[in-house]
């Protein structure tokens, strides 16, 4: 095929992108959070490639991995377009303590791209603002953006990204959220939603699967201690409790209300319920404190962390009370050495950072934009018109996409947008997360 042109010469390999986290007259992004405007004409929307052709077979997906790695420097002599593409964070919110790391990995992973010169010579904008986990300011944001001629979107929360996922259809925006919602992956549902993780409702499934092989003799019983939130409810509301009925697993939900200092009150009617197993579906900082009480009360229970706890922040936070936790991992720490990290690594070693203080939330934003820049790779490359129908059309076509070993290789179809199904559980063992399984599918809801 013709775009299988040799990119070695190229020499790097990963693309990155910037945009209105646009880059300063020294080529670094604003590090502050802010939206950085540049006065820019609104007649962003990408012209129409010079060579549009409808048909052209699909390259593979280790094809597509390879050639973003390695050709975004290579992009053509035509004048290059900007691509658009906006995003929300919550930087200052109640779970700015995830938020953040993720914001970081997303910019950073634009920064590097258009360093290498774009994707096929198109630089990206980023534009993007802290929403502050508050859904009017999401919506107000996702309109903003969207009038300012973005083609595709990279959103935060539950809650925020399940209301507007009737207008992102209707404007055919492809949008990936941190939110890992099942309804999400349901192009029924949300025909231009892509989840580039295992949803919360598989990484549930996942951990009580290992529950109930791993219990013995009797029922287990299991506290799902969560956000009162969308997000929060999203892994139990969306067949977590229908499996636990499965499984013969005797599943109770305690909420986690926001901004509390001591969970005493419901570790009390967890140790009455004779739960032996404890679930946490929030973010790092609250489900420390609650290790902490657990530690404090003497709780005999195993402890698991679904996604947005199984980082290095709970450890940090949480002290010895972290030691012994599980942890459902879609994605890879950066100190896991997997070809996927150390393209992260490499970018920042080259300006004087480290992995240090960095989670796994950053590798999860790195690749998901990743992801989506394939898909716009793949649009320009057959020389069609960079639009939303066009992007999706090109995700849709992404069969075991090589996600260079941070998660399982991801598969979208136009009836299944849950790209990933797969994860490692990982285990805090002095002090540090360390892979306790192989990479390990979702089981099939019976």
């Amino acid at each position: 095929m013709a775009a299988d042109a040799d990119p070695a010469p190229c020499g790097h390999p990963f693309p990155t992108s910037s945009g209105r986290i646009a880059l300063d007259p020294a080529g670094r992004p604003d590090r502050l959070g802010r939206t950085r405007t540049r006065n820019r004409p609104p007649s962003a929307t990408p012209r129409k490639h010079p060579m549009t052709r409808r048909h052209r077979a699909a390259p593979t997906p280790l094809f597509l991995t390879l050639s973003l790695l390695l050709s975004a420097a290579c992009g053509g002599d035509a004048t290059p377009n900007t691509i658009k593409v906006g995003a929300i964070f919550d930087l200052t919110g109640p779970t700015a303590d995830v938020g953040t790391d993720y914001a970081d990995g997303m910019r950073d992973y634009v920064d590097w791209v258009n360093t290498q010169g774009g994707i096929e010579g198109w630089p990206i904008e980023l534009l993007y603002q802290d929403y502050a986990y508050q859904v009017p300011r999401a919506e107000q944001l996702y309109t903003q953006f969207v009038a300012e001629g973005v083609v595709t979107f990279m959103g935060w929360g539950t809650g925020d990204t399940e209301a507007l996922k009737l207008r992102i259809a209707e404007d055919e925006i492809p949008f990936s959220s941190a939110s890992l919602s099942h309804i999400l992956g349901d192009p029924a549902e949300a025909p231009y939603n892509f989840l580039v993780a295992t949803s919360y409702t598989d990484q549930f499934r996942i951990a009580l699967d290992w529950i109930a092989s791993n219990h013995g003799e009797g029922t287990p019983v299991v506290a799902l201690m969560h956000m009162a939130s969308p997000f929060g409810l999203s892994p139990s509301r969306y067949g977590g409790v229908e499996f636990a009925e499965v499984l013969g697993i005797d599943l109770t939900l305690y909420e986690m209300p926001r901004g509390a200092v001591d969970y005493t009150a419901e570790f009390s009617r967890i140790r009455q319920s004779g739960a032996r197993y404890v679930v946490f579906q929030n973010t790092s900082g609250p489900a420390a404190v609650a290790l902490q009480n657990a530690h404090s009360l003497g709780l005999d229970a195993t402890f698991i962390c679904l996604n947005w706890c199984s980082n290095a922040q709970l450890v940090r936070i949480a002290g010895e009370a972290a030691e012994g936790v599980m942890g459902t991992m879609p994605y890879a720490p950066l100190g896991v050495d997997v070809p996927g990290t150390r393209v992260i690594r490499e970018y920042l070693d080259a300006r004087g950072e480290s992995i240090e203080g960095k989670t796994n939330a950053y590798t999860q934003a790195w690749w998901t934009f990743a992801v989506f820049a394939g898909a716009m790779r793949q649009v320009l490359a057959a020389g069609d018109e960079l639009t939303g129908a066009n992007i999706k059309a090109a995700l849709e076509t992404f069969t075991d996409f090589d996600m260079q070993g941070v998660t399982v290789p991801l598969t979208f179809t136009p009836d299944d947008h849950l790209g990933a199904k797969g994860l490692r559980i990982f285990r805090v063992e002095s002090g540090e997360w360390v892979p306790m399984t192989e990479f390990i599918q979702a089981p099939a809801v019976p």
